[in-house]
């Protein structure tokens, strides 16, 4: 089962019947275009790669060209590759919209998480510190404590929490529910938030059931 690609918009909240205020973020959702359909035969695997948003040919280069020119669609800025999908009713250059998803089904949404650069163990792992500041300790607040065994093995053990970098990474999350679809903007409204920057790429999935 594949997905489409959509962008970050920000979040609002909207209330419910009942009253409650909910909060969402509205993701802008295609319309995607098949720029690719591999096969087990020739590229060893099945997938499907979609593209989305117009790019002017004169900064596309001439290999992509070629191969928008292939699919017989204009070139795109961003193109994402749903990998096990072996749909033959999908044809090349065809254009999937929002119409894919249904309101009050669930969604997995997948994108890069915000950077937060090199942290330290308080910010990064939910450390307390050392504890007070007394007895001569000079700052010691937010320091991780002890991080080695003895001598013996005289080293680090691997997976050990400490500072380094934070964020920027890949992450999924799951059932998140389609509040509302509009269609005219291809606007999709989530309940909760998503991965990422706004105006950041993310991947929506209809939630598999096992």
């Amino acid at each position: 089962m594949f997905g489409l690609i959509g962008i970050n918009l920000g979040m609002t909240s909207i209330f419910s019947k009942s009253g409650e205020n909910i909060p969402c973020t509205i993701v802008k959702v295609g319309p995607c275009y098949v720029t690719q359909i591999k096969t087990m035969e020739k590229d060893g695997y099945t997938a499907i790669q979609l593209g989305i948003i117009d790019k002017k040919e004169k900064h596309t280069t001439k290999a992509l060209q070629g191969h928008f020119t292939k699919s017989g669609i204009f070139p795109k800025k961003k193109l994402l590759e749903f990998k096990n999908i072996s749909n033959h009713s999908i044809k090349l250059g065809n254009q999937i919209d929002i119409n894919y998803f249904v309101e009050g089904e669930l969604v997995d949404v997948k994108g890069i998480t915000k950077g937060k650069g090199f942290q330290g163990v308080v910010k990064r792992h939910n450390f307390s510190g050392v504890g007070e500041r007394s007895h001569g300790q000079h700052n010691r607040l937010r320091a991780p404590g002890s991080v080695g065994a003895g001598s013996d093995p005289s080293r680090i053990f691997k997976g050990k929490k400490m500072a380094g970098r934070m964020g920027g990474k890949y992450v999924t999350i799951k059932n998140l529910t389609i509040l509302k679809i509009d269609v005219t903007e291809h606007l999709l409204i989530l309940r909760g938030s998503v991965p990422g920057n706004k105006n950041s790429y993310l991947t929506i999935k209809k939630k598999k059931w096992n």
